[in-house]
């Protein structure tokens, strides 16, 4: 069972499913300019799943430098999912990173609140975030690769100077046996494959469980993947802290090369080359990386299950529910779970 203090947030529904949903661009000026950020009512929502984001253009006293100096990103976060303490603790995490130089995006301060505001009438948190110009590219060479094993480095180095203490921890615990109980008590399964798939994360949780236990837990990004670096002329930089998370780093280095393949295999130890270059990386951590897949499968069914009467969610996964779905999560839990074997008995 999952600690009472690191339990996953409950299903979000009732009264802040309502307030969300009523969080139209409209509000969502009124809660800028309220906050005295002048606008020019040219608004444009971004994709987003889990919160509201929205680009805004802004009145500027003089000629904009750039076409981005003229835009902010407002992001609106969904209620129930963070506590404000856990909001402010990503906020200082970034301005931390900012301060040792490391490219991340940093709040904005929104008039006397900080850099964290509320809606009037909704109880929504939510911020401001200077727009900045990136791309993802298809593939890395090399030489980016380990670019980028150094800009995590960096990343970790800052993350293992402070601390987090109302953030997840992303561990056995919570990410396992929590998330399992959450699927079980929505009764999320259907019955025929119910007593598999608990069978199968119980056992990766439980032969993985002693490789958790002396492994440094630190600020890392938490969901570190390919679609969260962004690249410039500058080289790369990070967004998106939503996921931050207390966690061992490597968590942070196989979402950058996240197959078995040879492939992978390469593009790690490129990232790790990097890395090295700046910080020590505990290799023995690698053993992790089968079971860490296992836990965000399990946190990524958890995490459709939770927001699922949001029509969104609907829309976006329309077979979650179903045998199909469960049966094609069960086998790469199976697949996970020889592989913790392998590691096991090897």
């Amino acid at each position: 069972m999952a600690p009472d203090d690191e339990s996953p947030a409950t299903p979000w529904a009732g009264e802040e499913a309502r307030c969300f949903f009523e969080l139209t661009p409209e509000r969502m000026l009124d809660a800028v300019e309220q906050a005295g950020v002048r606008t020019t009512g040219r608004v444009l929502q971004l994709a987003s799943m889990e919160n509201r984001v929205y680009q805004v253009e802004i009145e500027l006293d003089h000629e904009p430098h750039s076409a981005s100096e003229a835009f902010r990103v407002a992001k609106f976060y969904r209620p129930g999912r963070w506590s404000r303490e856990q909001i402010l603790e990503e906020h200082r995490f970034l301005t931390e990173l900012v301060a040792d130089e490391v490219p991340v995006v940093e709040p904005d301060e929104i008039g006397d609140q900080g850099t964290l505001g509320e809606a009037a009438g909704l109880g929504i948190w939510w911020t401001l975030f200077p727009r900045v110009g990136g791309r993802a590219p298809d593939e890395l060479d090399h030489e980016q690769l380990r670019q980028l094993g150094r800009l995590v480095a960096r990343l970790h180095i800052t993350g293992a100077a402070g601390s987090a203490p109302s953030r997840l921890r992303l561990d056995i615990e919570t990410y396992g046996y929590g998330n399992l109980d959450l699927l079980l008590d929505a009764e999320a399964l259907p019955a025929s494959v119910a007593e598999r798939y608990q069978a199968l994360v119980e056992q990766i949780c439980e032969m993985s469980a002693p490789w958790f236990e002396d492994v440094d837990y630190q600020r890392i990004h938490g969901d570190c993947h390919a679609g969260n670096v962004l690249w410039n002329d500058s080289g790369p930089f990070l967004v998106d802290f939503d996921d931050m998370v207390r966690g061992p780093c490597v968590q942070d280095l196989w979402l950058l090369a996240p197959g078995q393949d040879t492939d992978a295999v390469v593009r790690r130890d490129a990232l790790l080359e990097g890395y090295e270059q700046l910080r020590d990386f505990d290799r023995g951590t690698l053993r992790l990386i089968e079971p860490l897949r296992g836990l965000r499968l399990v946190h990524f069914s958890a995490w459709i299950s939770k927001r699922y009467e949001d029509p969104a969610f609907q829309r976006a996964f329309p077979d979650f529910g179903t045998e199909h779905y469960w049966f094609e999560e069960t086998s790469a839990l199976q697949e996970v779970l020889a592989r913790v074997q392998d590691s096991a008995w090897g």
